[in-house]
């Protein structure tokens, strides 16, 4: 198996008739999905996703791709595949629209209906190419074939990339479900007759490959539903992804079979399962879904809220309802219903969430303790089936992190593909199928771009530093006002500390030490402002490490008069 090293430099010139892979985000992490395909000097990109920000990134919005390898080569783009209407997916694409507006998107009715809805309020409108399982297309020089594959999400797709250099399958994000809700099954024969072709490279799924056996069917999760459902006195509220139609569509069966009535909570569940609704791939009985501004009028025993937040988000609805920041208010005999999986980074978020509101008396369901959710990818017994069908004779397993890599990659090693041939990569490491071969030729920019507010890569790695420091540590503030003539202190030093745990008064310990340190500087000769603001920095800074053991951030400002 082959794999990156730090090393690597950037790729060589593109042989001719070779194929270019460059995965810009979704390996080595879950989430960011974007890689990009080259031929002939023409791009193909499949998926623009994002990624949602952990603990130690304080004040981050949204985690996009690094696009500074193509934001020169923008008109060499001939559209963007969309595999499925996931955030992790679909969620870069109005950020890389902004650069250049009308690259085509390409992808499945309802794909297409998400993306739209999320550009509108970009004030950007997109030119769509919607596509189905079974067409094919030709994409500049990419001569596409789409796949039906089964997901948490409807309408998802696989994609065949073919072109003189080979056959690549991308397979999105899949499972292999045999009895879906809407019927609508991975579509093996197709894949079958792919490997027949011959796959030339297979970019593989990996979430769940260390997960051994099979993924259980959505539909084993009805029966729970509906136990609970029996047994709840008061308010029942489910938190999902936004996106999970088919979870949504259980808790209205659900919901209507105990003559209850829905209400949506939150601006993205409102918006898609009104979008999955008009399109049909959420069937809601007349009657049954009403605006939440009526649930006063109902007792607790016929409400059910679907709501946002399942992962702990701090701005979602169930986040700010274990806060008591909400206008929903969470009371004892409540049942809380948390339908989905932990995405790994955000356990302490969601657990924090479990305890907010157990605390206020709700009776909270997870998947720890009840069967509320089943993953919307294929499990390594489904996996070592697929490969099987595929016979790829090269294998690239992307979306997880190392771990979930490495074991698609040691699935696929034990259904007969050549170790040599399975590439490991790791974002932004550059590999070419040439001549039948794939193999890793360099590496390109790849890093994280921070969305905070209405910036977008304006927060560096430095900035999270300081305010991690800032989080953990505190802040002291330091103000003093030297003469400019003779560099003598003639104000303060005056401290203000925050968040440090040490009370302003302390800090007649170093007073002395600072006045000692300026008035040796200035018998120096050294009486500018900065290089006096470093040095009471360096004073307080040593004082409040030997004396507490802190490191809190320093803020030193002279004045000269």
């Amino acid at each position: 198996m082959s794999h990156p090293h730090p090393e690597l430099g950037a790729p060589p010139k593109l042989p001719k008739n070779g194929l270019r892979v460059t995965p810009l985000g979704g390996l080595g992490e879950i989430g960011r999905n974007m890689t990009v395909f080259e031929y002939n000097g023409r791009l193909l990109i499949v998926d623009c996703g994002v990624l949602f920000p952990e603990e130690e990134q304080p004040g981050i919005d949204l985690i996009l791709p690094d696009f500074t390898t193509i934001r020169d080569r923008l008109d060499d783009i001939d559209g963007i595949v969309l595999t499925h209407g996931h955030e992790d997916h679909i969620g870069g694409v109005p950020f890389l629209l902004r650069l250049k507006a009308d690259i085509p998107l390409i992808g499945s009715k309802l794909t297409l209906a998400l993306i739209e809805a999320k550009l509108q309020e970009h004030r950007i409108r997109p030119y769509t190419l919607e596509v189905t399982e079974g067409h094919r297309e030709r994409i500049g020089p990419f001569d596409c074939e789409f796949v039906a594959v089964n997901h948490s999400i409807p309408d998802a797709l696989a994609v065949a990339i073919r072109t003189p250099a080979g056959m690549v399958v991308h397979t999105g994000d899949f499972k292999m479900d045999q009895l879906p809700l809407d019927r609508r099954l991975t579509d093996l024969p197709t894949f079958a007759k792919l490997g027949e072709e011959g796959i030339d490279l297979l970019l593989a799924d990996s979430t769940n490959a260390e997960v051994p056996g099979f993924v259980p069917p959505e539909r084993d999760i009805s029966n729970v539903l509906r136990q609970v459902f029996s047994s709840a006195q008061k308010r029942i509220i489910v938190a999902s992804f936004a996106s999970h139609v088919h979870r949504i569509q259980q808790i209205l069966d659900a919901a209507h079979e105990h003559g209850r009535r829905v209400a949506f909570v939150g601006r993205s569940m409102v918006r898609n399962m009104g979008i999955a609704r008009d399109l049909g791939y959420l069937r809601v009985p007349a009657g049954l879904v009403v605006d939440v501004k009526t649930l006063d009028d109902l007792p607790g025993e016929q409400i059910v809220l679907v709501c946002t937040g399942s992962q702990g988000e701090p701005m979602a609805a169930l986040s700010r309802m274990a806060n008591r920041d909400h206008q929903i208010r969470i009371v004892g005999g409540d049942t809380v219903i948390l339908a989905s999986s932990l995405i790994p980074g955000n356990e302490n978020a969601v657990y924090r969430v479990i305890n907010g509101l157990t605390r206020w008396g709700a009776n909270v369901i997870h998947k720890g303790n009840a069967k509320v959710h089943v993953s919307g990818h294929a499990s390594a017994g489904e996996l070592l089936y697929f490969y099987n069908i595929c016979k790829p004779k090269n294998l690239m397993p992307v979306h997880g992190e190392w771990r979930h890599l490495r074991a698609n990659a040691e699935l696929g090693a034990m259904t007969g593909v050549p170790k040599d041939h399975i590439v490991i990569a790791e974002d932004g490491v550059v590999v070419d199928l040439v001549d039948g071969k794939a193999r890793i030729v360099g590496k390109v920019q790849a890093g994280y771009v921070y969305v905070d507010g209405l910036s977008v890569g304006d927060v560096t790695e430095s900035s999270l530093k300081d305010r991690r420091i800032l989080g953990e540590e505190g802040i002291i503030s330091v103000y003093v006002v030297v003469d400019s003539t003779t560099g003598k202190v003639v104000g303060g030093p005056h401290f203000h500390a925050r968040g440090s745990g040490i009370e302003d008064a302390a800090f007649g310990a170093v007073l002395a030490k600072v006045e000692e340190a300026i008035a040796k500087s200035a018998a120096d000769g050294v009486a500018e402002p900065h290089q006096l603001q470093q040095l009471v920095r360096r004073v307080v800074g040593k004082w409040v490490s030997d004396t507490y053991r802190r490191r809190p951030m320093i803020l030193p400002v002279v004045v000269e008069v």
